[in-house]
C-alpha cells in the first residue's frame, strides 16, 4: 500500500483575509497592541495547524512505508554476488553489487544455471569497443521465483523461468507493439547496459536478479534448467528467422554454416521441421559429430572446390553463423532462385561480395537477430513437444575462465552452461 504525501502548496497556501471572520474584526485592535503579542496570535492561527497536519502526514508515511517493506520485502534492496569482467582482459573474478526493489512488475529469480555464449567473449574482452566494467555477463539464465511484485499475473512463486539477452525496451515503438521488441532502438541488454533506473544491468553469472514480467518466459514443465538455457540465445536465434522468413514447412534444404554453439541448434531444429539438413564446414573435423550425432544428411566441406561446385543451386537457405570475417562468394553460389544468406555471426569488419551473386537468382543477403519474447517461448515449447535436447558441458562457477578460454578455441560441444546454483559462490 502506498499513501500520497500531500504537497507543500495543500498545507499552507496564503489565505486571504476573509477566510478568517475573527481576525478581520480584530485587525484594528492588533495594530494598536506591542508588536510581540501579533506574532505570537500569528504563530498560533497559522503555524499550529500546518505543525499538526505535517505530522499526521509523516505518521500515515512512515506506517505505509512499513507495511511495504514487511510484505515480502519487497522494497528491500539485495546484495548479490557475481563473477565479473574488471577491465578488457575479460578475466572474470567476484563481485558485489546491489539489485533494485522488486517493483510492482517485477520477478526476483534466485540463478540456477546460465548458458556461455560467444558473444559473452566479445564483450568482457571489449572487442565491440563498448564494454563498461565491472560487468557480469550472462544471458541465457534459468531460475526460480523466488518472489512477485504486486501486479504479477503471469508467474507463481517456485516456477522455474528464464531471461534472455534482453530485459528492457521503450514499449511504445511499432517493434514493441508488434511483438519484436529485440529490435526496439531503446532495448536494453541483460547486461553492460543501463535500466530505466540508470542502474547498470548485470547478467546472469550472479545468485540473482530482478527483471520486468514481460522478458521473463516459463520453462516448460519436466525441461531440465541445464538443457532450456542454451535456447534462450542460441536456440531462439536460429528459429527465428526460420519463422520469420517462413522456413517453417517441412521439405526444404537448408544449410548450416559453422558447426559451433548456434550452428548445432540450428541442425537441431532444421531436422526437427523435416529439412533436409547439409552442414558446412571448412575441414573435415566435423564430419562424424555432424552426420552421426546431430543426425544432418550431408556435410560439405567448403575448402574443396569440387564439392562446393557439386552442390551449387542446391539450398533454399543457409544459417551463417560463423563469427569471424569470411568471404560471402562461395555460400550465395549454393543457394536456388530466391534463396536467403542468413548471417548471425557478430562480426566487427566489413563482409564483401559480387552483386551478380545476388542479381542472377534474385539471391537475398539478410540478418536476424536473437528473437522476440514470444518466439523464445515458442522454441522452448517447441524443444519440449519434439523431445529435442542440446549438447552441453556443465561446469562450476569456479571454472568459468577456463570455460571462456576454451570457448575463444571453439573447444566445446557445443555449449557451456555455469552451474550456479550447485556452485560455492563466493561471499
Amino acid at each position: 500500500m502506498r499513501c500520497r504525501l500531500a504537497e507543500p502548496q495543500e498545507l499552507h497556501q496564503p489565505q486571504s483575509l476573509n477566510h478568517f471572520p475573527l481576525l478581520r474584526c480584530l485587525l484594528p485592535s492588533f495594530l494598536l497592541l506591542p508588536l510581540s503579542f501579533f506574532l505570537t496570535l500569528y504563530l498560533f492561527i497559522f503555524l499550529l495547524p500546518f505543525s499538526t497536519i505535517t505530522q499526521s502526514s509523516s505518521s500515515s508515511y512512515s506506517s505505509s512505508t512499513t507495511t511495504a517493506t514487511t510484505m515480502g520485502s519487497i522494497e528491500s534492496e539485495r546484495t548479490v554476488t557475481g563473477f565479473a569482467a574488471k577491465d578488457p582482459s575479460g578475466i572474470l573474478s567476484p563481485y558485489t553489487y546491489t539489485l533494485r526493489n522488486t517493483g510492482p512488475q517485477d520477478v526476483f529469480i534466485k540463478v540456477i544455471c546460465c548458458g556461455i555464449c560467444h558473444s559473452d567473449l566479445h564483450q568482457v574482452k571489449n572487442e565491440l569497443g563498448m564494454s563498461n566494467y565491472p560487468m557480469v555477463p550472462g544471458h541465457e539464465v534459468v531460475g526460480e521465483v523466488v518472489e512477485l511484485g504486486s501486479e504479477v499475473d503471469r508467474f507463481r512463486i517456485g516456477e522455474l523461468v528464464g531471461v534472455g539477452c534482453i530485459l528492457g525496451s521503450c514499449s511504445t515503438c511499432s517493434p514493441c507493439n508488434t511483438d519484436k521488441e529485440q529490435y526496439c532502438h531503446k532495448r536494453i541488454w541483460t547486461y553492460n547496459d543501463v535500466y530505466h533506473d540508470g542502474r547498470p544491468t548485470q547478467g546472469g553469472f550472479s545468485s540473482a536478479m530482478v527483471v520486468h514480467q514481460k522478458f521473463v518466459v516459463r520453462i516448460p514443465e519436466g525441461m531440465s534448467p541445464e538443457q532450456a538455457a542454451p535456447l534462450l540465445c542460441a536456440g531462439v536465434t536460429v528459429y527465428s528467422p526460420l519463422s520469420h522468413f517462413g522456413l517453417k514447412q517441412s521439405g526444404l534444404r537448408g544449410g548450416i554454416l559453422g558447426l559451433g554453439g548456434v550452428g548445432h541448434m540450428g541442425v537441431k531444429v532444421a531436422k526437427a521441421l523435416g529439412h533436409h539438413v547439409t552442414v558446412i564446414s571448412s575441414s573435415e573435423k566435423k564430419r562424424e559429430e555432424a552426420l552421426e550425432h546431430l543426425g544432418a544428411d550431408d556435410y560439405l566441406v567448403s575448402s574443396d572446390k569440387a564439392q562446393m561446385d557439386r552442390a551449387i543451386d542446391s539450398l533454399d537457405y543457409i544459417i551463417d553463423t560463423v563469427p569471424v570475417f569470411h568471404p560471402l562468394e562461395p555460400y550465395l553460389s549454393l543457394l536456388k532462385l530466391d534463396g536467403k544468406l542468413i548471417l548471425m555471426g557478430v562480426i566487427n569488419t566489413p563482409l564483401q561480395f559480387v552483386s551478380p551473386l545476388l542479381m542472377i537468382g534474385r539471391k537475398t543477403i539478410t540478418g536476424s537477430f536473437i528473437g522476440s519474447m514470444q518466439e523464445t517461448q515458442e522454441v522452448l515449447d517447441f524443444f519440449k513437444e519434439k523431445e529435442l535436447t542440446s549438447m552441453i558441458e556443465v561446469v562450476k562457477v569456479d571454472y568459468i575462465n577456463k570455460a571462456l578460454e576454451r570457448l575463444e578455441k571453439n573447444d566445446v560441444r557445443y555449449r557451456f552452461v555455469v552451474d550456479v546454483a550447485g556452485s560455492k559462490m563466493p561471499e
